[in-house]
């Protein structure tokens, strides 16, 4: 008998992956059944998910992965492998806007591990990774969002301290987050102006407005502003004017973990498509057994199975201590439109069942834009790409 086209049916095996991998696997399997999936339709209705959860996230290890170990982090026997797999486990649930809400430390944090002081790491990273605090990532401006290195938001130096002035938008967390990782103009022009500042959310100035989006409902979103906030020097992420580096390496991880959640949700839909196309009879025989049906599904797991591949590939480069920009970039478009052809399919197999609210396929249709837009739009990949290959 064939093994049902499920979610673990849809995984290609890799050899990058040992015993250690699959425990970890089947941990955050069990955390997201017991923790997350009976809450999901509760908390995207709500807008929001309880803030305790992360706690619970921190305690089998998932806020601490990959973060240093002196601050609270699991960094001993761990690599990129264990990442993806979090992501695709987180992404069984069926909601980027979970992911994205609770895992909002994995692009807010790295700049302060990777480039701040000893004093400032101590001071964020413990509650950070504890649970306990919220940290954002304030990079996207109302005038642009790629375009990093024209960023407006101004830190201009006063004594023993830095007045910040500007807006940010399109923040995740950023309404909730006790923390803001911002980057800012504290010299001329272009990218060699620009610094990270680590901004306390409760800091006189800061103002938070939240946004209504399509999807990503239970994950916040805000613009935030700042008028004349005082943030102190010893805030400061790194050198003065060498913050850049530290926006474009972030991306990097930021683009792969994407790939991973999109190719998960396309497993996902697969996965509740094929349930529905067995089940549901139409004109005397199930939906599953008419060919236009079975080539939606040969279709659909061709292109995550070419993804996922792209996926192991990338991966394996990142392990070996590379940076296949362009590869990164290619796989983010690869893994996100396989994300809508998917999507866009399975809605065709459940038809009115997919289109009621409550379903997790309907629920990732929605979210299909964010995921091709956000980290870096298809546009803005394709030519990174192109330009990585000397053209």
């Amino acid at each position: 008998m064939s093994q049902p086209l499920d979610f673990d049916a849809t995984r290609l095996p890799s050899p990058h992956m040992s015993e250690s991998h699959e425990a970890w696997r089947q941990s955050v399997r069990s955390f997201v059944t017991r923790e997350i999936a009976p809450h999901i339709n509760e908390w995207d209705e709500a807008g929001e998910f309880p803030r305790e959860l992360h706690n619970k996230a921190a305690g089998v290890g998932l806020i601490g992965l990959g973060m240093p170990e002196e601050y609270g982090g699991v960094k001993t026997g761990v690599d990129v492998f264990h990442t993806i797999i979090a992501s695709e486990e987180l992404a069984r649930a069926g909601s980027g806007g979970l992911i994205a809400g609770l895992m909002t430390h994995g692009i807010g944090l790295p700049p302060i591990i990777a480039l701040g002081s000893d004093k400032l790491k101590a001071r964020i990273a413990p509650p950070v990774l504890a649970g306990e605090k919220l940290i954002a990532l304030c990079v996207t401006e109302p005038s642009g969002g790629s375009d990093v290195a024209n960023i407006r938001t101004n830190a201009v130096r006063k004594g023993d301290n830095y007045i910040v002035n500007g807006e940010k938008t399109f923040i995740t967390t950023g309404c909730r987050a006790d923390y803001l990782t911002v980057a800012a103009r504290t010299g001329g022009d272009g990218a060699g102006g620009l610094s990270f500042l680590l901004i306390e959310s409760d800091r006189k100035g800061v103002s938070r407005t939240r946004l209504k989006k399509m999807g990503w409902w239970m994950s916040d979103t805000a613009s935030i502003h700042f008028d004349d906030v005082e943030v102190p020097v010893e805030n400061l992420i790194g050198q003065e004017n060498a913050g850049f580096a530290g926006i474009v390496t972030n991306f990097n991880m930021e683009r792969l973990t994407m790939a991973a959640q999109a190719i998960a949700f396309a497993r996902v839909c697969i996965e509740d498509a094929a349930a529905w196309a067995l089940e549901r009879r139409t004109f005397g025989k199930p939906l599953a057994k008419h060919q236009v049906i079975r080539h939606k599904f040969s279709e659909m797991v061709r292109q995550v199975n070419a993804s996922a591949a792209y996926l192991d590939h990338c991966a394996w480069q990142v392990r070996e201590g590379q940076s296949p920009i362009a590869d990164l970039s290619l796989l983010k478009v690869q893994a996100t439109r396989t994300m809508e052809f998917c999507a866009r399919e399975a809605m065709q197999i459940l038809g009115g069942a997919g289109f009621m609210r409550g379903c997790r396929v309907e629920r990732i249709y929605r979210e299909v834009r964010v995921m091709a837009i956000g980290g870096g739009s298809e546009e803005i990949m394709n030519d990174l790409a192109a330009r990585q290959m000397g053209l």
